[in-house]
């Protein structure tokens, strides 16, 4: 029988590995539909509003499934790792707090003018309202990662009997990690929303939609994906020289090396051996994973060696890492590779829209490998440096957790069966609906919320 430390850890992965996936999109997706509003209010073509309309609706689903789902971490922290608050809720409480009041607030307050105002309020306030929960939305990333890149790289605080106690709220805010893994978070949200968009408007082209909108919408969406790849490689390079001057031992388990040594190799392919300390099956590139880390073929990486008994389990990291890479390298490929055919064709064949389509939610499963590298490669570590995982965990009994593990998984399989369904329905939908004109879309809008439940 798992333990209940084992049950904790994965009841935590489960729900922070659902949640995660709807703030994803609706960071990005929120500028989107933003740019869609100012397109039409600076032109009244009517292909802008169609495009608002479909896509604020799967907008204002993937937002409520990410407060709701939200609302259960808070509870695990009581729950499930009660000495988490009561060793640094001196920093992660007034963190939390700051993000509700300067973003949820926004999003929420303003998603009303945004989704039932648009014939009560001037377009203008309209177009202010949907700018406004776009900001909402960076706010909140904004304050989740301040947070978890204090947890990771700590500083500006004193401890006090064991309890941690801020002295630099700047320093706490803006830790070492905390610009790295920002922008690397809000550019992985765009190509999340970017790959989205660029999925479901392949599809409904697939399915004859011979309208402009889905076609408008591909082309924007791959734009963006294409510009945003190639920003995201150099910023996971700047990210990986910040890890390997802050977290070594991490980057040690990412690529998989256990002894120090200088021209390390990149290994496309290992299978790590934590009980030898060896990798076997590797697949390497001589000297390359120095070249990247250090920009010097011949600099030294440190061994897993150095980091005896403080350093995560090395294969998960090893492999997430590859697969965050691998889709953010196929990523940028699709995208270049469909924005050249569209510029030289002004339209893609049926073999790159499938494509398309089965990148839809390729971004969740990049975020999930970069998170899954981020948080494991901090293990043993809850807080570095000073507080473990172990000493965090609730004594509580197995079953108590186990319980409410089971009825967790079951709740997120219906939820996402049900997400995936409606996405599609809606498509399936628009597909059937024939241009309409201007006022009849401004209805439509408004009666938004009604149409998302029956649907």
């Amino acid at each position: 029988m798992l333990e209940t430390l084992m049950l904790s850890r994965i009841q935590f992965a489960a729900n922070i590995s659902f949640h995660i996936l709807f703030p994803t999109i609706t960071i990005a997706l929120s500028w989107f539909l933003f740019y869609f509003k100012l397109r039409f209010d600076q032109t009244s073509d009517p292909v802008w509003m169609r495009a608002y309309r479909f896509w604020v609706k799967i907008f204002a689903l993937t937002f409520a499934i990410g407060v709701v789902t939200g609302i259960t971490m808070s509870f695990q922290f009581g729950t499930n790792w009660p000495k988490f608050m009561e060793t640094v809720g001196n920093i992660a409480g007034p963190l939390l707090g700051y993000e509700v009041l300067t973003a949820f607030f926004l999003e929420a307050g303003f998603l009303g003018i945004m989704l039932f105002g648009m014939n009560r309020v001037s377009a203008r306030v309209h177009t202010l309202a949907t700018f406004i929960v776009a900001i909402g939305t960076s706010l909140s990333a904004f304050w989740i990662l301040a947070l978890n890149s204090w947890m990771q790289t700590p500083q500006g605080h004193e401890m006090r009997d064991g309890v941690a106690f801020p002295v630099d709220w700047l320093a706490i805010i803006f830790n070492p990690s905390f610009p790295y893994r920002l922008s690397h978070m809000l550019v992985a949200s765009g190509l999340t929303a970017a790959f989205l968009v660029a999925g479901i408007s392949a599809y409904r082209l697939l399915k004859g939609d011979d309208k402009k909108a889905p076609k408008l919408t591909l082309k924007i969406a791959l734009t963006v994906a294409a510009v945003l790849a190639p920003v995201q490689i150099f910023l996971g390079d700047m990210h990986g020289l910040n890890t390997l001057e802050h977290q070594p031992q991490k980057i040690a388990a990412m690529e998989g090396v256990w002894h120090t040594e200088k021209g390390a190799p990149l290994l496309l392919f290992a299978i790590p051996d934590e009980e030898q300390k060896t990798n076997h099956f590797e697949v390497a590139i001589p000297k390359m994973a120095s070249f990247i880390l250090t920009h010097d073929l011949n600099g030294e990486i440190k061994g897993l060696n150095e980091f005896e008994g403080n350093h995560p389990p090395v294969a998960p990291v090893f492999f997430a890492f590859r697969i965050m890479v691998g889709l953010g390298m196929l990523m940028f490929t699709i995208s270049w590779l469909s924005r050249f055919v569209l510029w030289r064709k002004e339209e893609l064949p049926p073999w790159l829209l499938k494509s398309l389509v089965a990148m839809s939610f390729s971004g969740w499963v990049a975020t999930l490998a970069g998170w899954y590298v981020t948080e494991i490669g901090r293990q043993p570590w809850l807080v570095t440096g000073i507080l473990t995982i172990k000493d965090a965990a609730t004594d509580i009994a197995p079953a108590n957790v186990g319980i409410t593990l089971a009825f967790y998984l079951v709740l997120y399989v219906v939820i996402m069966v049900a997400y995936l369904h409606t996405i599609f329905t809606m498509a399936g939908r628009a597909i059937e609906i024939e241009e309409i004109s201007i006022d009849e879309q401004v209805k439509t809008l408004v009666n938004m919320p009604n149409k998302i439940v029956e649907e």
